[in-house]
């Protein structure tokens, strides 16, 4: 499935709470299981070709909110009083216009209902790390196949004078 148009929209710390790894991270470190977070939906980003948006909840800081890329991504902070979930469906009806498809990763089941009654599609925490590692292990398998055991050198591609040349730097003459 060509997912290049998509857009996908999470909420970054419903996937910290639902994903093992990043609850058990956010319990020594918020920000390390954030960044780890965004790591791992860049990676996803760039080997699916969908758009991410990650929205944090920032309601109880003052503020105009945030907006700002990260390895690719759009990382929004919600504005003063905005939770993550309100923006986020201002998020799915201002994007729904572009006609492209919307998926929103969230384990509320209250803002799925909300997302899905306003077009876009749903897509359950758990549902968003399965892919992601599924993506990982196609990565990997990839780059298994494109290497097995070759080593990436110049020496093929330059002519003989340029390796002669090379050869003579390479010894100090």
């Amino acid at each position: 499935m060509n997912r290049r148009n998509d857009i996908l929209l999470v909420d970054g710390y419903n996937m910290i709470g639902a994903w093992p790894m990043l609850e058990k991270l956010k319990e020594i470190d918020l920000e390390e299981a954030r960044d780890k977070l965004l790591d791992m939906l860049a990676d996803y980003q760039g080997f699916s070709g969908m758009t991410v948006y990650v929205v944090f909840d920032a309601h109880q800081v003052p503020g105009l909110g945030a907006t700002y890329r990260h390895h690719k991504l759009t990382i929004v902070y919600t504005k003063e009083k905005e939770t993550a979930d309100e923006c986020i469906e201002r998020l799915v009806s201002e994007l729904m216009a572009r006609r492209r498809n919307v998926f929103v990763a969230t384990s509320d089941l209250v803002e799925q209902h909300v997302a899905f009654g306003k077009g876009a599609l749903r897509l359950s925490a758990r549902e968003l790390l399965i892919n992601i590692q599924q993506n990982r292990k196609a990565i990997e398998l990839t780059l298994r196949e494109e290497t097995p055991g070759k080593r990436n050198t110049l020496g093929g591609n330059l002519s003989l004078e340029v390796q002669t040349k090379l050869e003579r730097l390479r010894r100090g003459k």
